[in-house]
């Protein structure tokens, strides 16, 4: 996996909030899906971590992004956590994959990266997170690799074009688009590698 990304773990994100603004909004859900490589150098998923989270003191939440995401951020069946806490046990997943992949920092894949890039850098600030796994600003973009790999730079439609199963009613769950973006992202390297862009790496 090292020699695959220089160095690189690709570790797909997806966060789900209250609006647009990483520093002022609330942080609602966070997911996390760690990948790693078979003998055969397919890209694969591995571990998957999911947490919902309450809301930061004085954070801001839409009515427009609760309306879209269908998260109610006072049902107890939640089970949130703090954000703090909440972002400690992903980055403690994150150091442990990239250390056992041999790689010297993650890489944050995401659909639409930058918004979840920004996010995370946003809550790590806010919390003096100081070991943060993530490259402060490189990110691997599902939309712009699904346009490129399937023509379709929405999540749903390029999960489709690739022969994903892709659940609607599922969708704007950070547990589901996490887990439908590492598919899209393993595909598409692996097609990458079929179509034999191995040859450049292996």
């Amino acid at each position: 996996m090292k020699n695959r990304f220089r160095g690189f773990l690709p570790v797909v994100v997806d966060v789900e909030t209250g609006g647009f603004q990483a520093r002022k909004d609330a942080i609602l859900e966070i997911a996390a899906v760690t990948l790693r490589m078979d003998a055969e150098g397919m890209l694969q998923t591995d571990e998957h971590r999911f947490h919902s989270i309450i809301p930061f003191a004085g954070s801001n939440i839409e009515a427009s992004a609760l309306e879209f995401t269908g998260i109610d951020p006072n049902d107890p069946a939640r089970k949130a956590i703090p954000e703090e806490e909440a972002f400690r046990d992903v980055f403690k997943l994150v150091r442990k994959a990239v250390k056992t992949q041999g790689c010297s920092r993650a890489i944050l894949v995401g659909h639409n990266a930058h918004f979840d890039h920004g996010f995370i850098y946003a809550a790590s600030e806010r919390h003096n997170l100081k070991r943060n796994p993530f490259h402060p600003f490189s990110v691997f973009d599902t939309a712009t690799l699904g346009g490129l790999a399937y023509g379709q730079t929405v999540l749903r439609r390029a999960c489709e074009e690739a022969g994903i199963e892709f659940t609607c009613a599922k969708a704007h769950s950070a547990s589901y688009d996490a887990a439908k973006t590492a598919e899209l992202f393993c595909r598409i390297v692996n097609r990458w590698c079929d179509l034999g862009g191995w040859k450049f790496w292996k």
